[in-house]
């Protein structure tokens, strides 16, 4: 259940330290797949789904980068009641927010609210999903940076107030998995193991493909 995205235009002012790779954090993800620099999206017509937070330069990580989705989610719990493992790869270090995302979906013994809030927010062909842990700690590097390119197309910046910076990863707790999962403060980068019925903020991220 992996996110597609068109063919990016390409674009780059040469003020960050990205290489040249057809986009640049700030830029932003359209609801075509294009992902267009912000000057060029403003007279562009088109409908921003998301703001570039990341780009990939290790070929052994799967996508171009990723884009944090527009709005937090409303306070969700990871799962309806505890007691069952979900099937995420419990790993704070993976890059696997998107199959995590899938396990907590595909898991029939127990449900996951913040998921399937998830997955009703799919449409254009991008699959939207919850970070892991470690695509939250690029998101947290990356937040003031992006947050004012939020703003611009409509969205809600990231907080970084003590009581509103706190986010849902869909990462459990290794040695916890039935009763536990990770809060991540996306002020401090702090992690914090929560009981999974609790209700948190989910801040939805999508991978950019070719």
């Amino acid at each position: 259940m992996l996110a597609f995205i068109g063919m990016a235009v390409t674009s780059c002012d040469g003020h960050h330290p990205e290489p040249d790779m057809g986009m640049k954090v700030g830029d932003v993800l359209c609801t075509d797949g294009q992902i267009l620099p912000m000057e060029t999206w403003k007279g562009s017509g088109k409908e921003g789904i998301g703001i570039v937070f990341h780009v990939n330069t290790n070929p052994d990580i799967e996508g171009r980068g990723y884009a944090v989705y527009l709005n937090d989610l409303a306070q969700l719990a990871f799962a309806d009641s505890l007691g069952i493992k979900q099937g995420t790869s419990a790993d704070a270090y993976a890059l696997d927010g998107n199959q995590n995302t899938y396990a907590l979906m595909s898991q029939r013994n127990v449900g996951s609210p913040m998921a399937d809030a998830v997955f009703d927010l799919w449409r254009f062909g991008q699959s939207a999903y919850i970070p892991s842990v470690a695509q939250l700690r690029m998101l947290k590097e990356t937040r003031g940076r992006i947050n004012q390119g939020v703003v611009a197309i409509g969205g809600e910046p990231i907080t970084d107030t003590p009581d509103g910076c706190w986010y849902w990863s869909s990462t459990e707790v290794a040695g916890q998995e039935t009763a536990k999962a990770w809060l991540y403060s996306l002020s401090q980068g702090a992690m914090q193991e929560t009981p999974k019925t609790q209700n948190h903020k989910v801040r939805p991220i999508i991978t950019i493909y070719d």
